[in-house]
Parts: C-alpha cells; sequence; structure tokens
C-alpha cells in the first residue's frame, strides 16, 4: 500500500463527473493513493464544493447537465487560483481540448483512460501546483521585502533630511557666534578708541555753545554736533550690548509682568497707529531665571520691530506657553513680512533694511537668548508678517 501511495497524498481532489461508473472507479483508486477524495456529479455542486472545501485538484467533466464543464472551469480558475482542474474530455474533441487548456485547465485526459495515465497526470499537475504555489509566495515575499525596503528608505531619507536640517542649524548657530564674537572684538576696540574722540569733540562743541558771540544758526549747528556725538556713541553701546552681556546677577523672573511693562511703554505708539494687541498666557506659567533688563531688551525689540512693520494697523500677537522642560514665547506682526533673501541674515549684526537702522536690535536679542540657554527661530511670508518663536529652559522642579 505505501508503494502505491502517491507523495501529495493527503491533499484534496474533487471528482466532478454525472456518469456514476467514473465517480466510483477514481474515488476508489485515489483513496488508494492516499488523497481526500470528494465527488459532484455536476457544475453547480462541483463551485459549491470548490467554495467549501478548496480542493487541490478538480478532475472535471466537460459534458454535464445543469452546468458544462467549460464554464465551471472558468469560474474555477477565476475565484479559486489555488485549485487546479483537469478536464475529462471524449475522443475525437481535440478542438475541445484546446479551448479548455486557453480557459486555465492544467492538463486534459480522453476517456476512456487508463488508470496509470489518470495517476500520472494527477501527479505531474499537483508538482507544476506545489511549483506554482510557491513561486506566488516567493513573488508576495519579495513584493512585501520590497515594500519593507522602500518604507526603510524613505525612513532613512527622512533621518538624513531631519540631520542634515540639525547640522545646517548648528553650523548656523556656530556661524553666528563666531560672528558675535568677531563683533565683541571689535566693539571693544571701537568702544576704546573712538569714544575717546567723541568725548573731546563733544567737549569743544560745548566750550563753542557758551560763546557770546555766536549767532542763532552756528548754535544750531554746534546742537547738532553733539547731538551726532550722542548717537555715534549709543550705537557704540549697542554693539557691546549685542556681542556680551554686562555680567549682571539673574533672578527669577514673571515674563507675564516684562511683557505687561514693555506694552506699557509701547501704549502711546499703540494707540495711534490702531494696533489691535492680542496677548495670551498660559494659567501656570512659570518663572524663568535670567537678567530682568536683558529680558526686557528681548520683548522691546521685537515688539518695536513688530509695530514699525505695521505704521497703519494690525495685530500684535504675543502668547506664552510651557511645557515640563521649556517656556515657549512666540511674538508676531501682520504686517509686510520678511523676504525670503533676508531671512538668513536677519540675526547678523549691521544687517538691516530700515533706513535709519542701526541692525543690532535682532543680534541683541539673539545674545540674550543665547545666554539664557535658549533658541529662536523667525517663520515669515512675503505680505503676512512675521512670527518669532523663543524657547527658554525652565529652572528644574527642585530649583522652583
Amino acid at each position: 500500500m505505501s508503494q502505491q501511495q502517491s507523495r501529495f497524498a493527503g491533499e484534496k481532489i474533487l471528482i466532478t463527473d454525472d456518469e456514476e461508473v467514473i465517480l466510483e472507479l477514481s474515488n476508489l483508486l485515489l483513496r488508494k493513493r492516499g488523497f481526500e477524495v470528494l465527488t459532484a456529479q455536476n457544475g453547480e455542486r462541483c463551485l459549491e464544493l470548490v467554495a467549501e472545501e478548496e480542493p487541490a485538484l478538480v478532475l472535471l467533466d466537460y459534458m454535464m447537465p445543469v452546468m458544462n464543464g467549460l464554464d465551471a472551469l472558468r469560474q474555477i480558475r477565476q475565484n479559486y487560483p489555488d485549485t487546479y482542474v483537469i478536464m475529462f474530455t471524449g475522443k475525437g474533441s481535440e478542438e475541445i481540448a484546446v479551448q479548455l487548456m486557453k480557459s486555465g485547465a492544467a492538463d486534459y485526459i480522453q476517456k476512456p483512460f487508463a488508470n496509470q495515465n489518470l495517476q500520472d497526470r494527477i501527479d505531474s499537475v499537483l508538482a507544476i501546483r506545489q511549483v506554482e504555489i510557491q513561486n506566488r509566495e516567493l513573488l508576495r515575499e519579495r513584493e512585501f521585502l520590497q515594500r519593507e525596503i522602500e518604507e526603510w528608505n524613505r525612513e532613512l531619507e527622512q533621518r538624513v533630511l531631519q540631520k542634515s536640517r540639525e547640522l545646517e542649524n548648528a553650523h548656523k548657530e556656530i556661524i553666528q557666534a563666531e560672528k558675535l564674537a568677531a563683533l565683541g572684538h571689535i566693539s571693544a576696540g571701537m568702544a576704546h578708541e573712538i569714544r575717546n574722540p567723541l568725548n573731546s569733540i563733544n567737549l569743544f562743541a560745548q566750550i563753542l555753545s557758551s560763546v557770546p558771540e555766536l549767532d542763532d544758526e552756528n548754535r544750531d549747528y554746534v546742537y547738532k554736533i553733539t547731538q551726532e556725538v550722542e548717537r555715534i556713541d549709543n550705537i557704540l553701546l549697542q554693539m557691546l550690548a549685542s556681542s556680551k552681556g554686562d555680567g549682571k546677577k539673574q533672578n527669577r523672573i514673571d515674563l507675564t509682568q516684562v511683557i505687561d511693562k514693555v506694552l506699557a511703554d509701547y501704549r502711546v505708539q499703540i494707540v495711534a497707529q490702531k494696533v489691535e494687541v492680542d496677548f495670551s498666557v498660559d494659567a501656570q506659567a512659570p518663572m524663568i531665571e535670567a537678567d530682568p533688563l536683558e529680558i526686557e531688551q528681548i520683548f522691546t525689540n521685537l515688539i518695536g520691530n513688530a509695530l514699525f512693520e505695521m505704521p497703519v494697523g494690525g495685530t500684535l500677537g504675543v502668547s506664552l506657553t510651557s511645557d515640563a522642560e521649556k517656556m515657549l514665547i512666540r511674538i508676531s506682526d501682520t504686517g509686510k513680512g520678511i523676504a525670503p533673501e533676508n531671512m538668513s541674515r536677519i540675526f547678523d549684526p549691521f544687517f538691516t533694511t530700515k533706513e535709519k537702522g542701526t541692525g543690532f536690535g535682532l543680534s541683541v536679542v539673539l545674545r540674550i537668548v543665547n545666554s539664557c540657554g535658549g533658541k529662536i527661530s523667525a517663520d515669515s511670508r512675503p505680505g503676512e508678517g512675521a512670527s518669532f518663536l523663543i524657547e527658554l529652559p525652565l529652572l528644574p522642579a527642585s530649583a522652583h
């Protein structure tokens, strides 16, 4: 018995034929070879059993009542691709056999057939089925792996892009720090070398202004000289402020109070320019530790810049939010925005788009934010205003 068993023993085979003798003989033969055998006497019952049992192979007669073998074959191949079909045909039906093969039959056997021929054909078709199903599984596995590889590639590209941005930002911060350091050296030298002659100019101007014979026109010229001297001195002070802090002791600061004070200082300008102020703050906004005067400078510069961009109305946005580690401060305006080509230069010392600007306001803000261990970034679209986001680290919970 073991020698008669097929190497595919255990597979389900459905025999569909309207001749009772064919069903009985085929059933007996296939069971001896170890197959699980199902039988049906027409095409409709065949399709029902294929749906229920999912056999590996169907032996299907071409000529049957109710539904012929060709229609049943087409439905099986369309709906159950893992079920293969061997067709039974009568002698002299070569043209029909060709049509059956084109419709998806794995093989055909002409009646009457020899038992050994049937066994060989069944084993051959089941071997082909095994290989093709394995190939389909391999293809599906390959497609799955390809999708995984594509997903990994996309994730890798995103990581590379993120790291590139981080490196670019770090490079910008290094360059900015180098600029501020260079400015510090320049400022210190200029403050020493320029302020001495400025003091002399200012002293001589005061002496001239006290001359009794000086007419009003010349006295006015002298006054203008002293004003320009004072302006140059203020520029020097701003250069020093943008490059380094003054080393004052840090205190715990309530940012809400600082912002209220700065907004009060600008109240007349805000009303005159018809600017609406949108100030929002977390109910439990924590305090930070910093130099109060320097923190005030941040808001003075940023709010002053925002108001400059809205001479005839707009909205000044100021918001304070926080999480467990940092305070987030956003200051925005609805002015004309920052030109894209200027975005990379706005924190540079000496850079300004104002006719009478010194170009130190934002570099001062950057220096103060950095000294607090924070970060500042800008976002703007031409015609849609500008927004500055500041992140300041909070004190550890134990230090509060």
